[in-house]
């Protein structure tokens, strides 16, 4: 089982997670990060670094949320590896704390 970003990672996408990742499985999108479940080691470490909660393991991730499981390993094969954090943005604490965003989740850069 691998790890699984989520919905409030959507325009935050904070990188924090991504220093501690030992196996690099993390891949960036426009707003958004992913986790290559074919790279994932399960180790957790990741989990705790996320300021938006955005990162479970797939056994726990809500009903609401069972769709990310899939956006993650589609977006894994397309967007590039990111191996060290980069300053957030200045609108990623404006969305921090905003539950819904999927709409606003882009796939492809401007």
């Amino acid at each position: 089982m691998a790890h699984v970003v989520t919905e409030p990672c959507i325009l935050c996408k904070y990188t924090d997670c991504v220093d501690v990742c030992p196996v690099d499985c993390f891949r960036e999108g426009p707003n958004f990060l992913v986790i290559d479940p074919d790279e994932c080691i399960d180790c957790a470490v990741c989990i705790p670094e996320c300021p938006t909660n955005a990162i479970m393991a797939e056994e726990d991730v809500p009903e609401d949320q069972q769709e990310f499981i899939a956006l993650n390993a589609e977006l894994a094969r397309v967007w590039p590896s990111i191996t060290r954090m980069k300053p957030h943005t200045d609108e990623a604490e404006e969305w921090r704390d905003v539950l819904v965003k999927r709409q606003y989740l882009k796939k492809e850069p401007e």
